[in-house]
């Protein structure tokens, strides 16, 4: 049985740019004696350990798809270099609160581009991480377009932004843990994967 994939070039847009056309976004919580199978063991849990990460800022494209965790780790091959904006936090303190979170700002016109954000931190709940990444992701893409988003903007007009007559939503995903009891480390990843191109 032949791999589809091999010998398969990626297409590229008219002036040969790399553009993902699908994202996904995943999460996961690894625990281990050492800090670099925990951080294999949250990949895994996240779905994404099959593949050769490769970290990238902060810009969900035009015409970008966002896929279900599901569909989406259904397009990964194993190998395969992978972009994605990753945020990755770990500790071996027992009791120690950490979070990963990712915010995205998506505009409802796919012709435009929104952002994403990565927010790595001790101390703070899911939903206090998860917040703090839409408001990060939100800002970034507020001032993008020449509008200044003060610091306490509620949560709930953040999610249905409107900025010029352009309305804009956030989200994130999270994943939160508190340190092994045992003292082992915890590692805690969040990630919009791009898995389509």
């Amino acid at each position: 049985m032949s791999d589809p994939f091999v010998g398969r070039v990626i297409p590229a847009d008219d002036a040969g740019v790399l553009i993902p056309r699908r994202v996904f976004l995943t999460r996961g919580v690894g625990v281990a004696g050492r800090r670099l199978t925990s951080f294999e063991f949250a990949l895994r849990e996240a779905g994404i350990e099959r593949c050769n990460l490769v970290r990238v800022s902060s810009i969900f494209p035009p015409h970008c798809e966002l896929l279900s965790r599901d569909e989406g780790v259904g397009l990964i091959r194993s190998g395969a270099i992978t972009f994605g904006v990753l945020a990755e936090i770990a500790t071996d303190e027992p009791g120690r609160r950490v979070a990963a979170s990712i915010g995205l700002a998506l505009p409802t016109d796919p012709d435009r581009y929104g952002y994403l954000s990565e927010h790595e931190v001790f101390g703070q709940t899911a939903d206090e991480s998860g917040n703090f990444a839409e408001g990060l992701a939100a800002g970034m893409l507020a001032s993008s377009l020449g509008v200044e988003l003060a610091e306490d903007t509620p949560l709930e007009h953040l999610r249905r932004l409107e900025i010029e007559g352009m309305i804009y939503r956030t989200m994130n995903i999270t994943a939160a843990a508190t340190g092994d009891s045992a003292g082992r480390w915890t590692t805690v990843v969040a990630a919009a994967v791009f898995a389509g191109y």
